[in-house]
């Protein structure tokens, strides 16, 4: 969700409430939103919780992840593909992250402002996947 259209729809149940119901509203409406605040920091420790939980950098099948990845993936949700946390490789220009298989196959991940801008796989026997890069990369 974008965090314009987020912040607007809190502002306008305020709004909302307090046309309505007065200050009852009011103070039903800031239930509300914190009430959605609350659920959305335990969905993102319950993401974080799970990948803690793992070896850093590795993944079940480094093919099926970058299967799964699609371009503008938040890291999150990334996380929750993987159920690990990735080696950080590089930081400037753009954040890239690493996970790696049993086999050796590894999948790196470049976010940049925080969303998936490509991927590559990486295999393990030195030569390029077929069809290895995203599109945007």
């Amino acid at each position: 969700m974008n965090a314009a259209l987020g912040w607007g729809l809190a502002l306008l149940a305020f709004v909302a409430g307090y046309v309505s119901y007065g200050w009852r509203g009011v103070l039903l409406a800031l239930t509300v939103v914190v009430f959605w605040l609350l659920l959305q920091f335990s969905r993102s420790l319950r993401v974080l919780r799970d990948a803690a939980g793992r070896p850093v950098g590795s993944v079940a099948s480094a093919v099926m992840l970058h299967a799964g990845l699609h371009q503008g993936m938040r890291l999150p949700q990334v996380l929750k593909l993987t159920k690990s946390l990735g080696h950080k490789l590089a930081d400037e220009p753009n954040e890239t992250f690493a996970w790696t298989d049993a086999a050796g196959d590894s999948v790196h991940v470049k976010l940049r402002d925080g969303r998936l801008a490509s991927w590559t796989l990486h295999r393990a026997s030195g030569a390029p996947a077929d069809g290895s890069a995203s599109p945007g990369s």
